[in-house]
């Protein structure tokens, strides 16, 4: 798993114990670990969205089976959009934290 990170992280077993060298931060090296978080906080606000599409394919098919009124539909619609976008905004802020904490000395 370590391996499979892509972290740049290799270990190392000696018999007893698994060692995993964690290579001094320099600023290259900071970088790369921002991008890693970028990229991973990207993948989160996709599967957001992902959620978010299907819950609106779910309401429509509700409306169009007559489950529930158009008013429901366009209500819960409106509520699923809010909910992603409170998710994705807090997305933003743990990436963004992260990034600077990540790029201090």
């Amino acid at each position: 798993a370590i391996l499979s990170s892509d972290l740049g992280l290799n270990p190392a077993n000696d018999g007893k114990l698994v060692r995993v060298p964690i290579p001094a931060l320099t600023e290259e090296r900071r970088k790369q670990m921002a991008k890693k978080v970028r990229s991973m906080g990207e993948d989160a606000k996709t599967a957001v969205r992902q959620i978010r599409r299907d819950a609106n394919e779910e309401f429509k098919g509700l409306e169009k089976e007559g489950e529930i009124s158009e008013d429901d539909a366009h209500r819960s619609l409106d509520e699923v959009q809010k909910l992603t976008d409170k998710h994705v905004g807090a997305i933003d802020e743990l990436t963004k934290a992260k990034e600077q904490e990540l790029m201090e000395i």
